[in-house]
């Protein structure tokens, strides 16, 4: 349902100690790779170990579990957003959706025209879907709300360090890295349940061989299974030139080729992602339910 406006989110403080931490390992001579491995481990072990030392308080303690909970899960605010780029696309101003869509993405968005705007919308929004809800869900059903806050402060970290420029390099090895192996079975559910919420909303299955096959062109070992899984379901492509920090980067095409992402196609792909989104939640809901 989104966060109330003004709420001094978890996200926040995670972000101000991931600068203290910076600050550190940048501060601290040579090494900075091992530095990088120790920042990330001791903000999600922090992180954790706060979470769990605060719902284990008396009186209070499963109230704030539960805003904790539910503090950890982006579905709301991530379809809030889609939808704002949307209207300023319709309503025909490129530079403010330009500038709403550059919040969400890491590439340029400066020079974009209306397709790219679209595109960069419909890549991040399904990409989005693993990191901001079926991640950290899954690791709310498995390990409760301190399992899903380390979850979170590691891909925190990921979306500040985890670039692969002359900066990021070293320091944000250890969040990528450990990213990648967190999100792997999540971005895979995230795909499968794409792939359903598509059959559902149009009888319609998407190609599953060609899924898999665009989602390991990719560069990530997760980012490409939920767009390959969106692309295909909403008949739409993904990927192709991109920039990223001043420099071309030409990504593997996911999705039938040649396919532009319309207005129409985005409503239906917000739709898909509430769905498919919610339908992965009460299926993790109740795995968990069922074994434990």
């Amino acid at each position: 349902m989104g966060d109330p406006h003004g709420w001094p989110h978890p996200v926040r403080w995670l972000g101000r100690a991931a600068n203290v931490l910076e600050a550190w390992a940048r501060g601290s001579g040579r090494g900075l790779r091992w530095r990088g491995v120790l920042c990330a481990w001791t903000l999600a072990l922090g992180a954790g170990a706060a979470v769990l030392l605060i719902v284990s308080m008396p009186l209070f303690g499963g109230l704030v579990a539960l805003y904790l909970a539910y503090a950890g899960l982006a579905l709301g605010a991530l379809l809030s957003e889609g939808r704002k780029v949307l209207v300023l696309v319709e309503s025909g101003d490129l530079s403010q959706a330009r500038e709403a869509v550059g919040m969400l993405v890491s590439r340029d968005t400066a020079g974009m025209n209306e397709d790219e705007v679209r595109r960069a919308l419909a890549e991040t929004l399904s990409e989005n879907l693993c990191d901001g809800l079926v991640a950290p869900f899954f690791y709310l059903v498995l390990l409760g709300p301190a399992g899903l806050w380390a979850y979170k402060a590691i891909s925190t970290l990921d979306s500040m360090w985890g670039y692969r420029t002359e900066k990021w390099r070293e320091l944000g090895w250890a969040a990528a890295r450990t990213d990648d192996v967190l999100a792997y079975v999540p971005a895979r559910l995230t795909a499968v349940a794409l792939v359903l919420g598509g059959w559902a909303m149009s009888g319609r299955l998407a190609p599953l061989a060609k899924v898999c096959g665009d989602a390991r062109r990719m560069e990530s070992p997760n980012a490409g299974w939920p767009m390959a899984a969106a692309a295909w379901a909403v008949q739409a492509t993904m990927g192709g030139r991109t920039l990223y920090f001043g420099a071309p980067k030409d990504k593997p095409v996911l999705g039938p080729e040649g396919q532009p992402w319309t207005q129409a196609k985005l409503r239906v792909l917000l739709r898909l992602i509430s769905v498919s989104g919610v339908g992965c939640a009460l299926a993790l809901w109740l795995g968990g339910w069922l074994l434990f």
